[in-house]
């Protein structure tokens, strides 16, 4: 059973494993570190028998770049190799949805335009294309085009994984 929750420092070894069995480059401690003490931002892990599986963060601009609002978006998010498809990057997302909507009525993405999985799940939760540019706050793209998607608070209510969705952790 895979249990998402709130990072905490002593995470942070687990976090770092992630990266490295998913081929990623190390995100930096010290990075990390400021991130799980920024009220303006969540770092979320996702749990199974006491270790860490998967991890995703939100990022806060306090101010506009061109098409992209000043407000909170979602980050990345790692899922160990040996836990995909099992709906713990979904798990992921809609705990940092769920953060954001509790802060603010629109959720805002950035994305490779590329990147159709990615895009795909998003739209389950009613993310939308806003615009296209190359960059992005500090955000580039392969292949020089990225796209910004907003998502609306929906009614009452939890921003559950869509049903479509949903799986047994």
């Amino acid at each position: 059973m895979v249990t998402v929750r709130p990072a905490e420092e002593g995470d942070l070894p687990g976090i770092l494993e992630t990266d490295r069995q998913s081929g990623r480059n190390p995100s930096g401690t010290a990075a990390l570190a400021a991130a799980l003490a920024d009220p303006d931002r969540l770092v979320v892990v996702a749990e199974s028998a006491g270790e860490v599986v998967g991890w995703g963060k939100t990022h806060y601009w306090d101010y506009p770049d061109g098409p992209a609002p000043a407000g909170h978006y979602l980050g990345g998010v790692t899922v160990r190799p040996s836990q995909r498809r099992r709906g713990v990057g979904a798990a992921l997302t809609a705990a940092r949805l769920q953060w954001i909507w509790d802060r603010t009525p629109d959720a805002w993405y950035v994305v490779n335009a590329g990147n159709t999985a990615s895009i795909g799940m998003h739209s389950s939760w009613g993310f939308v294309e806003v615009a296209r540019a190359a960059r992005f706050h500090t955000t580039t793209f392969d292949g020089g085009t990225g796209l910004l998607l907003r998502a609306h608070r929906p009614g009452r209510g939890l921003a559950q994984e869509p049903a479509s969705r949903r799986r047994a952790l």
